[in-house]
């Protein structure tokens, strides 16, 4: 389709794109496949501002063409694998496996309160269980030992004939190891229904009685301490801290930005929450050696604040790319065919209803960042209810703005360009010379 004013090119999946096309087709982000339209103004063909545009029309469902849907599942994001190459998973979680590790289950038996905090629900609830029904047993075990050397369970030292014969057992109505059973639970956990109970006539049940007492205490104190500490972790505060589904990369007051949204759903709010970004790149350096796991801090911010957030409401943080970033030689087709990176953002801060500290995690790989868009608005004044509403159903919503395809850097360039052709227009007073 062409234009006199405009050069316009329509890129059709359906039919092999030419060379020129296909160059076209790799400025693209993955995760657009439909009708993408590209306008390049012939009134500046070297400028930096030639942008993106979506098509209008709505993307065709796979239902409407069946050859074209089983194409475009190919090039679905995230279908391939170096799509899921990242340190930190979305939901905040350490993608780590550790492997060969020496004395492993010793080490972490040495530190068994935060092994147990560390475990799953289910190995906590069944170790919970077990260490008071087998502690049940064991106690059990030592009180029917106790009465049968005795000799309390012969049938005629049996509770029913103790008064017509005389006989003071070690414990009062023992009759069985089911009674037993039943006294050491009474025991332990301080019941005492008055059916059953220990008399002097053996030192060693006085000395059991106490000891499992004791034990009794340590062991509920110990289990209940575990349980409390796994329900009210800071780990689970994370789950209502949000982070953006993508990063996106747009012009803020004529400088290259990479922004992502941060926000909390509970009122109860973060107290000095701080905001970190940390770009994970392979490098090389000029001994030839290979860092695949090489760390730089990203200088992020919000609005024209440092790191440190008021986090009352969703913020957009911002990290300038400049002379200073690494990202500053990245264009926009470097972000889609060659970089491959990692951007890993961290939140911390303390949970005013309980003074933890919690941390919550995220990360952006190269695909994630959508170039050309700015976040959508989510924080209005609503006259009705007389307070700010924050609409989260806009939260990864973004918007396609005017954005240059080329580097920071080449834009800095650029810019410097033009300024020196206006200097040099231009003569003592500011009036242009004569050409």
């Amino acid at each position: 389709m062409q234009h006199q004013g405009d050069k316009i090119t329509i890129l059709d999946l359906e039919t092999p794109p030419s060379s020129k096309e296909e160059d076209q087709k790799l400025l693209l982000p993955p995760w657009n496949h439909n009708g993408i339209i590209f306008v390049d103004s012939p009134s500046s063909p070297s400028s930096p501002y030639n942008t993106l545009h979506s098509n209008s029309q709505p993307p065709l469902s796979p239902s409407s063409n069946s050859s074209n849907g089983r194409r475009n599942r190919t090039f679905r994001p995230g279908i391939t694998k170096k799509y899921r190459k990242r340190a930190i998973l979305k939901n905040g979680e350490c993608n780590i496996v550790q492997s060969k590790l020496s004395q492993k289950r010793l080490r972490f038996l040495q530190d068994t309160f935060t092994t147990f905090v560390d475990t799953q629900w289910r190995w906590t609830l069944l170790t919970f269980g077990l260490s008071f029904i087998l502690s049940w047993l064991l106690f059990a075990v030592i009180w029917w030992l106790i009465a049968f050397t005795h000799g309390d369970l012969e049938e005629a030292h049996l509770p029913d004939v103790q008064a017509e014969n005389g006989w003071k057992p070690c414990v009062y109505n023992i009759y069985s190891f089911t009674s037993c059973f039943l006294f050491s639970i009474e025991t332990q956990h301080t019941i005492g229904y008055g059916v059953r109970t220990t008399t002097e006539q053996c030192p060693e049940a006085v000395f059991i009685m106490c000891f499992q007492s004791i034990y009794g205490v340590f062991m509920q104190a110990f289990m209940v301490g575990i349980v409390f500490a796994k329900m009210t972790r800071p780990k689970n505060r994370t789950q209502t801290l949000l982070f953006s589904r993508h990063a996106v990369i747009c012009q803020r007051d004529g400088e290259l930005t990479l922004m992502f949204r941060v926000g909390d759903m509970r009122k109860s709010h973060i107290i000095g929450a701080n905001v970190r970004a940390q770009l994970i790149k392979t490098k090389t350096t000029k001994e030839g050696e290979i860092m695949s796991q090489y760390t730089t801090e990203l200088s992020v911010g919000t609005d024209g604040c440092a790191s440190d957030l008021f986090f009352i409401w969703p913020m957009i943080v911002c990290h300038k790319i400049n002379q200073e970033s690494p990202l500053y030689n990245i264009s926009a087709s470097d972000l889609i065919q060659q970089e491959r990176f990692e951007i890993v953002v961290i939140l911390e801060g303390t949970v005013e209803s309980t003074g933890q500290t919690t941390q919550a995690r995220s990360s952006y790989l190269a695909q994630e960042i959508l170039w050309g868009h700015r976040f959508e608005p989510v924080v209005t004044y609503n006259k009705e209810k007389q307070g700010y509403e924050i609409d989260y159903s806009k939260f990864d919503s973004t918007l396609q703005v005017d954005t240059p395809l080329c580097s920071a850097r080449e834009l800095a360039e650029y810019h410097k360009l033009q300024e020196d052709l206006r200097a040099s227009a231009t003569g003592p007073g500011g009036k242009l010379k004569n050409i």
